[in-house]
């Protein structure tokens, strides 16, 4: 996997993973990651995507990694890193996996580039906070929404919080934990560093959740799968079945028996189905 630094014309930098350099005979798919990883393509899935023909793309969010920080992102704006990636790898079009906050950033993507994203698969993603007639916080653990409501105060608000020593629990289901034990422990490889660069990432992230996402999810022209776990604490699977239902061309997967982390599992379900769709 090559890795690389791409200087952007606001001056920002984006660290970027591509895992075939310059073969244009497989699909690309742009990797969103979760809060708080590196964006770091998904390794449990490479012996699928090898056996599919697939190039992962990716990179670091603002402020996670090798990425500068943009204060006040968004959905929207990140989109745009997304295309400055493509662009200075010759990629014109492309699909879209997101896992966890990174499911909505692929659905930003999706509705801010237009034809250019191919196919959309969102694991866990989250529905917009301003989403019309969706209890946001319902179903969502203690910890998750008083992190969240500091988000809404403000990104300073955000920073004291993070600041105060406030531990945060995810409260994972069994079937979550079970999944550490095996390939998605890669998880922690890419949680544990992603705050080297400081807390703004992070901060960045969740403030992002509860701001405009700046594109309109109703606009997606492409074909999206939407997977959730009904047991999912950390992003309640009632984000899933809003987001679903108010999208254009979307197929809702909803397993009762999983949480946050173990809906992962559907990753190279995911990965078939952008085949199907993409040919």
């Amino acid at each position: 996997m090559n890795e690389s630094d791409l200087r952007l014309a606001d001056g920002r930098t984006l660290h970027v993973y591509d895992t075939h350099p310059g073969d244009d005979g497989r699909l690309p798919v742009v990797w969103h990651h979760g809060t708080p990883n590196l964006g770091a393509p998904p390794a449990p899935l490479f012996e699928a995507s090898d056996r599919l023909g697939i190039r992962w793309v990716s990179f670091d969010r603002p402020g996670y990694g090798g990425s500068t920080p943009a204060p006040g992102r968004t959905m929207s704006s990140v989109a745009g890193d997304v295309a400055a990636v493509a662009d200075s790898l010759g990629i014109d079009r492309f699909a879209v996996v997101g896992y966890s906050g990174g499911g909505s950033y692929a659905l930003g993507s999706a509705a801010s580039l237009g034809d250019r994203v191919e196919a959309v698969v969102s694991l866990a993603g989250i529905a917009p906070y301003d989403a019309d007639g969706l209890d946001w916080f319902a179903g969502m653990v203690p910890s998750g929404v008083l992190a969240l409501e500091a988000a809404v105060r403000g990104r300073e608000a955000k920073t004291a919080y993070e600041a105060s020593g406030i531990e945060y629990d995810p409260e994972f289901t069994a079937a979550d934990l079970a999944m550490f034990e095996g390939p998605w422990g890669w998880l922690g490889s890419v949680a544990g560093p992603a705050r080297d660069a400081g807390p703004y990432g992070h901060i960045d992230d969740d403030v992002s959740y509860v701001l405009p996402w700046g594109c309109d999810p109703a606009s997606i022209a492409a074909p999206v799968l939407v997977v959730h776990g009904g047991e999912d604490g950390v992003i309640p699977s009632s984000h899933g079945e809003w987001l679903a239902d108010h999208l254009p061309d979307a197929e809702l997967r909803l397993d009762p028996g999983l949480g946050h982390i173990s809906v992962l599992s559907y990753g190279e379900d995911g990965l078939e189905w952008i085949r199907e769709q993409t040919g």
